[in-house]
């Protein structure tokens, strides 16, 4: 069963901005090796879709565009990624040595 979303429902889309062809040749290998893809979330404009179909959304601050729907509902799931140890430490020791400062 296909996933449907309708007018008005928040959205992901996958759309290529540069084909193979058009990348640049002084990539490294295995990035010429795929298509440059940009994924954007907004608020369908058709009256229905489903996963797979090609729609048209307006993002939060009201573009408009068009590209292959991917996922309804997203969530936002992106982080800074895991932090690097010295980091933790240098905030620790720095907390220890502001201690009594203000």
């Amino acid at each position: 069963m296909k996933v449907k979303a309708f007018k008005g429902n928040w959205v992901q889309i996958k759309k290529v901005v540069l084909s193979l062809s058009e990348r640049a040749q002084n990539l490294p290998e295995d990035t010429k090796k795929v298509p440059l893809v940009m994924f954007v979330k907004g608020f369908l404009l058709n009256e229905e879709a489903e996963v797979g179909n090609e729609v048209e959304i307006e993002t939060m601050i009201g573009r408009r565009i068009e590209g292959i729907m991917v996922a309804v509902r997203p969530d936002y799931n992106h982080t800074f990624g895991t932090p690097p140890e010295e980091m933790l430490i240098a905030g620790k020791e720095i907390r220890e040595r502001m201690e009594g400062v203000y």
